[in-house]
């Protein structure tokens, strides 16, 4: 299985995050198409540029305000690790718990991207409510209920779809020491919501006058990892840092990520796979239903015909998915399917290490699956989405591109 080793000696936060995310080849139009889906043209825009931190070379990831129509900016931009604070209140500013939370589930993000961004943010009002004795539906954002944090988690989460939803691991957090002012006072750092965000989670203070770990990048880290502490051991694939703003003397302001294989190509990994026989329903439910489980995370979904009791034609619904997610997705079929049950099993399984690489063609970049066992590449397909988009903007066949990317590759 493909491991995210999240390497945070310089702190974590979301915009980081997303730059080193980049750095691993997630392509721009992936967290572009992302923001896109929750309709905050009209508040922010975003790119990324290049930067040296202290020798090593990042990606920036910069969210920027929108004039309104007095010319003032009516979002903040955010800094990198100059971090948003909480306000020590539950007064709403930007963005509320409940209205966040109604702009990720109507938005057209994916079902996992929307998931793992509400337990972002869950985790977030809920510490926030621990800390000011509210209520978890009472709780109003600062900053971090601005459009530029939400474009951070939002994009942070699409680009770790976008490398296969790999399983996450992350060091032992560290922060900086002093003061920090937020908008009722100065409190020590780490901050008060920064902690309380953390509960549970692996944290070493350091001594440097520097605040390095925000609400938002603690969120992320807590919600996505699946442990904490040293490197796991792993075949490593590639490495990503992205960038802050600040320039710390002492170390380079960035987050790296390291992207491997936790046991090598072809060593068997688990996965569930979930059954159910269906004789009740019609072909257009069961199509639906199939659409539904993809998004919420399903790994693949097929129907087999069989033969059921009292003679009656009906067919076999196979899920696939990872078994840390299967009662989830077996809830996805009880709600969406006529079945009154599952079953379950774990399976080993051989996989090849998958890369997605862009190549140029005639008809502009396409996007190739590249399969390695044991370092040698196997298999490569171009996927249909990158080759079909190519090929409606030319008014061409869509093998016609597919070939092209295949001789591109060599």
């Amino acid at each position: 299985m493909r491991i995210l080793h999240l390497d945070c000696f310089s702190g974590i936060s979301g915009d980081m995050m997303v730059g080193a995310l980049r750095d691993l080849g997630v392509g721009e139009e992936v967290f572009q198409s992302a923001i896109a889906a929750l309709g905050l043209g009209e508040e922010i825009h975003t790119h990324f540029h290049r930067v040296e931190k202290l020798g090593i070379t990042a990606w920036k990831f910069d969210v920027h305000a929108h004039p309104d129509a007095t010319g003032h900016s009516h979002v903040h931009t955010h800094s990198g690790d100059e971090h948003h604070h909480h306000p020590h209140g539950h007064h709403v500013h930007g963005r509320s718990w409940a209205q966040i939370r109604m702009l990720l589930q109507s938005s057209a993000l994916s079902g996992v991207v929307k998931e793992k961004a509400v337990a972002v943010f869950e985790r977030i009002a809920v510490a926030e409510a621990r800390i000011h004795g509210v209520e978890v539906e009472e709780v109003g954002f600062h900053e971090v209920g601005a459009a530029d944090s939400i474009a951070d988690i939002v994009a942070a989460c699409a680009g770790w779809e976008a490398l296969g939803r790999p399983r996450v691991t992350c060091s032992c957090l560290v922060e900086g020491n002093g003061w920090v002012d937020c908008a009722h006072g100065r409190f020590p750092v780490p901050a008060p919501a920064t902690l309380e965000i953390l509960r549970g989670v692996p944290l070493r203070q350091i001594d440097e006058q520097a605040e390095l770990i925000t609400p938002t990048g603690a969120a992320l880290a807590a919600v996505w990892a699946d442990s904490f502490g040293p490197m796991p051991p792993m075949v490593i694939e590639k490495t990503g840092f992205g960038a802050g703003t600040r320039n710390h003397p002492a170390r380079p302001n960035v987050l790296r990520i390291v992207c491997g294989d936790d046991q090598g190509d072809t060593t068997p990994a688990e996965v569930a796979c979930l059954e159910t026989n269906l004789d009740d329903m019609t072909p257009e439910m069961a199509g639906a239903a199939m659409e539904r489980l993809f998004d919420a995370g399903a790994l693949d979904v097929f129907f087999t015909p069989v033969q059921m009791k009292k003679n009656r034609p009906g067919f076999q619904l196979t899920v696939l998915c990872r078994p840390d997610e299967a009662r989830r997705i077996a809830g996805v079929v009880l709600r969406e399917t006529s079945a009154f049950g599952v079953r379950c099993r774990i399976q080993p399984r051989f996989t090849l290490r998958r890369e997605i690489r862009a190549v140029e063609t005639a008809f502009g970049p396409v996007n190739v699956k590249l399969g390695f066992l044991d370092g040698e590449r196997v298999q490569a397909a171009p996927e249909f989405e990158s080759c079909n988009e190519a090929a409606r903007l030319h008014g061409i066949p869509v093998q016609r591109v597919a070939e092209a990317a295949r001789a591109a590759l060599g």
